[in-house]
């Protein structure tokens, strides 16, 4: 506003004029750099304990993202960087005798002792100490003499150690083994290759970093490594042994090393990345495995991000909060694509017998960060091959072709997910269930399941939960189903059978998810008598005489469910309802035939499952929902699942349906994007079920990547069918398809493409005159 004088920056209360660093890598150098080049007057200090050319592994490979970072905050170091890269932009994968190529991605990488001269050289510029060959002082000391501590010390960080009670780290050591190698020439593209051998999968990571040089990585499971006799020989033997396995990609030519031995990958975390005056920077707080080139990168924009933050925060506490804060998400991020990464390659052995072209496209999307939509504008020619191959008609999105399920085939591969809606009475669905899952019907979903429908009243998990335990109930459930055959034809519907166990008797969710009712209450039963939460009401242990009782509750809702016309049953396993609670350790205590050993939890499971099979008509398909891992201490894992998986595929099942959690109330799950899916595609192919994958798949794009990689054969989705009915449909016009895997119901067709917003009679602009 005229006569107000313009805002000026939070005024600085303690502007940190005195800053140690710990640890010479790349991340220390560049935040010693930025810092001293914000303020001249700073004095700033290094400590690396080894000498300035020492370092491990040969090339570094940044984004694009990160050096336009670099070059807005220090066009001195872009520029000599610059200078020095190797760029490409295919990617080579060699399995089998067969090489496919994709292009379009875009890679940039120097040598990282070249990368560390050029940051020496601008220390040294900018008058950055530099203390090589020394031992920096206890974190203690230098937070006592130096306004900032910058931890950049690594992996094995001491200074993370000395004050791990603040940090709370956690450190997980993974399953492979993995040498850093470099070879005296060139690769043209970024290159993977697998190498089958009698001892088991190895594979090789390798990239240009220099006109005459590139970095390779070989890493193989710990089994692997012992069985082919790596853990017996010495680094030089095993460095010239690689040479041999992967004789192909390196043109018969020698690989050396740089004090190399083979080590595990350790993902680091922390609670905190502050105390006081000492902040973690790069490795020491965070790691990202190797596969997806994250490491120099994070620790580079960790500096650039904690330089800025110092630079803006009245105080050094606020900067360091806002560090983190800004960082935090980016991190977790990348360390959850990471996982992805780092355990795609765990279990490569599940996946060499994929088709070829299949097998690299799953590859390419393993981290989930390439998807399908994704790597078809990289590229399309690749794409459209992995998609012939796969059996996609011409313009058909791999979510849109068919799947046979028994005697059911499905249009597509979209299931709507069973919803909980606390929307009953009685147990008898009314006009609500007719209109909610009428309206998913017609928005284009091949399957469209129900709810978990209870076998029993003392069954339901609230007063608002439906059942197939009345005539009354199975007639309303006839009705929605007639209207879906009709409305929406080719569209099918399941009905999801359960008994809620323990975590009956609750609240309505919007009331208290969980929370018990505070009268009207019915007993509870479960495997054991052991109450879901504290405050929660304690069932009581089953008897044989009442599991046969139950048993029979799920067989003649299964005759009510046929009745009523559903295509598809499935039986509710998972999520700590009743079946759920046997199968896991933490729920069942039992010392009788049903508990103990997995093969005893199982038990009563596959009873039910095996009575309900026959009582269901032989020519539908039935599955089974499961928690593939509790996310608790001593519960069920991911290798419990894959035995559940197979024993129900023994007795019949026709589908896995893969979830997880939600059996105790103190789980830790690990969110993320499509976090459940890798316990689904680990199923698909250790146990050779199809599966269907559940758990924040929430666009298209990720259906298809998910489906053409081979990962799943279905995918469900709740909340994405909850924000709109006619997702599919909708997906269907955002990718142009018009196809018989989605076709509109003839009421709606007029509006099968998206309406227009706004104007478009204004004029474009034709020219610009400059001043």
């Amino acid at each position: 506003m005229p006569g107000t004088a313009p805002a000026s920056p939070a005024p600085r209360q303690d502007r940190p004029l005195r800053v140690a660093v710990t640890g010479g890598g790349p991340g220390g150098l560049y935040a010693a750099a930025l810092l001293k080049r914000l303020d001249p007057a700073r004095e700033v200090t290094v400590w690396e304990r080894n000498a300035p050319d020492d370092t491990f592994g040969f090339g570094v490979v940044l984004s694009d993202e990160t050096l336009g970072g670099i070059e807005h905050a220090d066009p001195v170091v872009y520029e000599a960087m610059r200078r020095e890269f190797v760029r490409w932009d295919d990617i080579d994968i060699v399995h089998r005798g067969t090489r496919h190529t994709s292009g379009g991605h875009g890679f940039a990488a120097l040598g990282r002792r070249r990368l560390l001269r050029i940051l020496h050289d601008r220390c040294r510029d900018l008058g950055v100490d530099l203390r090589f060959r020394t031992e920096a002082p206890h974190p203690d000391t230098l937070a006592a003499s130096y306004d900032l501590v910058v931890a950049a010390d690594g992996v094995n960080s001491l200074t993370r150690e000395a004050y791990a009670q603040a940090f709370r780290p956690r450190v997980t050591t993974h399953r492979c083994r993995y040498i850093w190698l470099a070879a005296d020439f060139a690769l043209e593209a970024f290159r993977f290759e697998i190498a089958e051998t009698g001892h088991g999968v190895m594979q090789l990571h390798a990239y240009p970093y220099a006109p005459d040089a590139s970095t390779v990585i070989v890493e193989m499971r710990e089994e692997v490594w012992q069985a082919a006799g790596f853990d017996g020989i010495t680094p030089e033997e095993s460095i010239d042994r690689c040479a041999k396995i992967f004789a192909d990609a390196l043109g018969g030519r020698p690989l050396r090393s740089n004090n190399s031995d083979w080590t595990r990958f350790r993902t680091v975390v922390n609670d905190r990345w502050s105390h006081g005056k000492v902040v973690l920077l790069g490795d020491a707080a965070h790691t990202a495995h190797f596969s997806i080139g994250s490491g120099t990168k994070l620790a580079v924009e960790d500096a650039l991000a904690l330089a800025a933050c110092l630079d803006e925060q009245p105080t050094v506490g606020d900067a360091l909060a806002a560090y983190e804060e800004e960082r935090r998400p980016v991190v977790a991020s990348t360390q959850r694509a990471a996982r992805a990464s780092l355990e795609w390659f765990e279990n490569l052995a599940l996946y060499v017998d994929q088709p070829p072209r299949q097998f690299a496209f799953n590859l390419l999307t393993r981290s989930r960060r390439v998807t399908h939509d994704n790597l078809r504008l990289r590229d399309a020619h690749f794409t459209a091959a992995v998609e012939r191959e796969f059996g996609c008609p011409p313009g058909t999105p791999p979510m849109f072709t068919p799947y046979r399920l028994r005697g059911l085939t499905l249009r597509n591969r979209v299931v709507v997910s069973p919803m909980d809606m606390y929307s009953a009475t009685d147990g008898v669905p009314g006009d609500f269930h007719l209109v909610h899952l009428g309206a998913r019907a017609l928005g284009g979903a091949g399957l469209v399941m129900t709810e978990m429908v209870c076998v029993s009243p003392e069954g339901r998990i609230t007063p608002g939960c439906t059942g197939l335990y009345t005539g009354r109930q199975a007639e309303a459930w006839r009705r929605i189903v007639t209207f879906v055959h009709r409305q929406s034809p080719g569209t099918a519907i399941g009905v999801q059978l359960g008994h809620s166990g323990r975590k009956g008797s609750t609240k309505l969710m919007w009331e208290g998810m969980d929370e018990p009712l505070p009268d009207g209450n019915w007993p509870l039963v479960a495997a054991s008598a052991l109450p879901y939460k504290p405050g929660s009401q304690t069932p009581r242990r089953l008897t044989r005489a009442q599991l046969t009782d139950i048993r029979e509750q799920f067989t003649d809702a299964a005759r009510r469910a046929a009745h009523a016309g559903f295509d598809l049953l499935e039986l509710h396993c998972a999520h700590g309802y009743l079946l759920s609670g046997f199968l896991s350790p933490l729920t069942n205590h039992r010392t009788d035939a049903y508990g103990g050993s997995l093969e005893r939890r199982l038990r009563f499971p596959l009873e039910v499952f095996d009575a309900v099979r026959e009582a269901w008509p032989e020519e539908r398909p039935m599955t089974v929902r499961i928690s593939a891992t509790d996310w608790a201490e001593g519960g069920n894992t991911a290798d419990d699942a894959v035995e559940i998986a197979r024993a129900f595929a023994a007795h019949g099942a026709d589908a896995i349906d893969v979830s997880t959690g939600q059996v105790v109330a103190d789980e830790q799950p690990e969110y993320g994007r499509s976090y459940q899916t890798p316990f689904a595609d680990r199923i698909r192919h250790e146990v050779g079920v199809p599966v269907i994958a559940v758990g924040a798949i929430s666009s298209w794009d990720d259906v298809n990547s998910l489906i053409l990689a081979g990962r799943t054969d279905l995918c469900a989705l709740a909340r994405p069918h909850l924000y709109d009915p006619h997702w599919t449909l909708h997906a269907a016009a955002e990718q142009a398809y018009e196809g018989p895997g989605a076709p509109w119901p003839a009421p709606y067709r007029a509006g099968n493409r998206p309406p227009r917003t706004g104007r478009t009679d204004t004029p474009k602009p034709r020219l610009t005159l400059h001043r």
